[in-house]
């Protein structure tokens, strides 16, 4: 047996089966390799929830999840203070594997094995996957862009899902995202932002996205009586239907 500590683990996946069959595997390896499952997540916003309470060494992340799927959840990892490794777990999905094989990101095909699963755990530490990989896979598995963007305050990792953004304004390096309720500051380019989310804002300034719903007076914004008012504060003058009475 391994006189290192054990490997701190989280499993992530919207299957109560599969998180089973991976605490079983792991328990089976154990004279290999010890490891501690610290905690299940049924998706990645469960698992960023645990995450700030509990570090872990390893997060063990199926791709395909409701809510938040995995490899959104590795884009947020690299913000945390400790971030973990991450391998995911997936069903043959033919665009995700390609890719991960062209650049060298470790993954498990399900149905997992205990010698897969070994030997991919004795690989630790590993490189983490770039977060342009990541986006791009990301856009191909979904069919869209990032359900939540990631930011700090006050040591603490904030997500804002982009549903609520009525708009984003440059600033120097960073970018401001307004919801109905407050600001964030990303730590984002406008032009990726622009590129990643073009079904939800349009451009009307160089340095400011807004949302088209915002600009039709529809969602959060008619909701809350939002309306070019409140969007002013990028010193534009948006169309009428910006008005949400």
């Amino acid at each position: 047996m391994s006189n290192h500590p054990p490997v701190k683990i989280l499993i992530v996946d919207d299957e109560p089966l599969a998180r089973s069959r991976l605490r079983e595997l792991l328990a089976d390896i154990a004279l290999q390799l010890a490891s501690e499952v610290v905690g299940e997540a049924a998706n990645g916003l469960q698992a960023l929830e645990i995450l700030q309470q509990q570090p872990v060494d390893l997060v063990l992340a199926d791709i395909r999840m409701p809510g938040m799927d995995g490899i959104e959840l590795a884009s947020h990892l690299g913000r945390l203070p400790a971030p973990p490794a991450i391998i995911f777990t997936t069903a043959y999905d033919n665009y995700a594997v390609q890719a991960f094989d062209l650049n060298a990101v470790d993954y498990l095909l399900k149905p997992v094995r205990a010698q897969r699963l070994l030997a991919a755990l004795q690989k630790l530490p590993i490189t983490q996957p770039a977060p342009n990989l990541l986006a791009n896979i990301g856009q191909e598995v979904r069919g869209a862009g990032r359900t939540h963007l990631s930011c700090h305050e006050r040591g603490r990792l904030l997500l804002v899902p982009v549903s609520e953004v009525l708009y984003f304004k440059a600033d120097l390096k960073y970018v401001t995202a307004r919801t109905v309720e407050r600001e964030y500051l990303l730590d984002e380019a406008l032009t990726h932002l622009e590129t990643e989310f073009a079904e939800r804002f349009i451009r009307l300034h160089r340095a400011v996205l807004v949302a088209k719903l915002a600009l039709a007076g529809d969602g959060p914004a008619r909701a809350h009586g939002v309306g070019a008012a409140d969007l002013g504060c990028c010193r534009l003058r948006l169309p009428a239907g910006a008005h949400a009475g």
